[in-house]
């Protein structure tokens, strides 16, 4: 039944959302849009320390299908991203987030995923060759990239 559906996927995006709240990470975070609508929430994650990101901080959606859990979110980058894994219309590529995924996985997971990735990209499958390769090559030149990006001076 489909309002079944609807509701099983409220009453997980509900827990979630509580679960975020009561997390001691600072470095994430993740609500929904509208109070109205649990399906779309937006994001945030902070570039991790030591890392090209570090000190900044990064926008993502979030899309839930009435098929959550069992498939995963449409998950984007917002704001304006230079790395290896993203393309510039903001797409994802991250394993758990495809073939990968599994049902035990939930926001808070997705997020720290995803701020794990921008210190440890996945070169063997780039959206992004150009980063892809600078990453291996010139980390300094790589890091001005990110900042240009981020700070939408230029094309990325």
């Amino acid at each position: 039944m489909p309002g079944q559906e609807s509701g099983c996927v409220t009453k997980r995006l509900q827990n979630e959302l509580l679960q975020l709240l009561s997390s001691t990470t600072e470095s994430i975070s993740a609500f929904p849009v509208d109070d109205d609508d649990l399906t779309y929430w937006v994001g945030y994650i902070t570039g991790p320390e030591e890392t090209p990101y570090s000190d900044l901080r990064f926008k993502i959606s979030l899309n839930f299908s009435q098929n959550y859990p069992f498939h995963p979110p449409k998950v984007k980058f917002l704001s304006p991203m230079w790395h290896p894994n993203v393309d510039k219309s903001g797409n994802i590529c991250l394993d758990i987030l495809k073939e990968k995924w599994s049902a035990v996985y939930n926001v808070e997971t997705i997020l720290l995923s995803l701020q794990s990735l921008l210190g440890e990209p996945n070169n063997r499958s780039p959206l992004n060759a150009v980063a892809a390769e600078l990453w291996d090559t010139d980390m300094e030149e790589y890091r001005k990239k990110v900042l240009i990006c981020y700070e939408e001076i230029d094309d990325c």
